[in-house]
């Protein structure tokens, strides 16, 4: 059988030890029990000191943040590109309906062209309208506890 250098290696275990006599007070478990780098000492327990405060900010609340940009930007977005997809479809599809006249002498088409300017203003105002609503506090209350965080780590 030939020698294959990638082929997975089971890890190294350390041979078991011969018994410890007993004592009064048993040794505490270690949470690093399985060795694959015997020559090395198990690793510290993360320990925090008290007087360090936990900070404020959580990672949930960046994924809320995250979320509501997200939405954000897929409203405006498909607010624009929703209505000038539906004018090149109904250019593409429906000739009829584009070359019919709405007033004297005004086509469809054109009406529905010249619409795609207030649309986009329109798409720029729900995308203002959302982040002051929705997505500005989010933020005014993240960087308001970073700031805090920063103020607090400060002093220490």
């Amino acid at each position: 059988m030939s020698y294959d250098p990638y082929a997975p290696q089971p890890p190294y275990r350390r041979p078991p030890s011969p018994p410890a006599p007993p004592t009064a007070f048993p040794a505490p478990p270690t949470a690093f029990t399985d060795f694959t780098r015997p020559w090395q000492p198990a690793p510290p327990e993360p320990s925090r000191s008290p007087s360090r405060p936990e900070p404020l900010g959580h990672q949930g609340d960046l994924r809320i943040l995250r979320s509501a940009y997200r939405w954000q930007r897929r409203t405006a977005t498909l607010t624009a590109l929703g209505y000038f997809t539906l004018f090149l479809v109904l250019s593409a599809f429906a000739p009829d309906v584009m070359t019919s006249t709405v007033a004297d002498g005004l086509p469809a088409g054109l009406l529905l062209a010249l619409l795609q300017l207030p649309v986009t203003w329109l798409a720029i105002a729900l995308y203002e309208h959302t982040a002051r609503r929705h997505v500005d506090p989010i933020a005014d209350r993240i960087r308001g506890l970073a700031e805090l965080d920063a103020r607090r780590g400060a002093t220490r």
